[in-house]
């Protein structure tokens, strides 16, 4: 039997208490355990940013993350953000400048737009570049993603919704 710790952590709002074995990765517990299926498993060595969630409000990669390591944190996965609507003015953005495409890459993208988007006020296209440069994506080539965090973050700062 495999070594098992008994796991409270917060997802989305919920308090979740599990028995779960230490080896398993964040991102794993919550797709298999969980039904979170929102955030994808990529390439697994934290590389691509597929598998990207919040924790205690920092984004992290799932799959470098182990679910005890989260005892005690706050998880915040894209199906959270989503519903709480903190990112319904990105994701039109998104939706509006076709920087979806395929969508495997979107929820990390997602998140670490909103990362960038809550820590600045003012960051120009290089900056927006560099901060999602962690996250890839295969189909849009990232212009479209560029200008729809750029036209939320003018929206921001103006007080209003993209």
């Amino acid at each position: 039997m495999e070594h098992e710790l008994e796991t409270t952590l917060t997802v989305n709002g919920t308090t979740v208490k599990r028995r779960i074995q230490a080896r398993v990765h964040l991102i794993d517990f919550l797709r298999e355990e969980l039904g979170l299926t929102g955030s994808h498993v990529g390439c697994e060595h934290g590389v691509c940013g597929a598998c990207t969630v919040r924790v205690d409000g920092k984004i992290v990669r799932g799959c470098l993350m182990l679910a005890v390591q989260a005892n005690g944190r706050r998880v915040d996965t894209i199906e959270g953000l989503s519903d709480s609507q903190e990112i319904a003015d990105l994701q039109r953005a998104f939706h509006q400048h076709n920087a979806l495409q395929c969508g495997f890459c979107t929820p990390g993208m997602l998140l670490a737009a909103q990362d960038l988007l809550r820590a600045e006020r003012q960051a120009t296209r290089a900056e927006i570049r560099a901060h999602l440069s962690g996250n890839y994506c295969r189909c849009t080539g990232y212009q479209a993603i560029v200008d729809a965090v750029e036209q939320v973050l003018a929206s921001r700062r103006q007080g209003g919704t993209a």
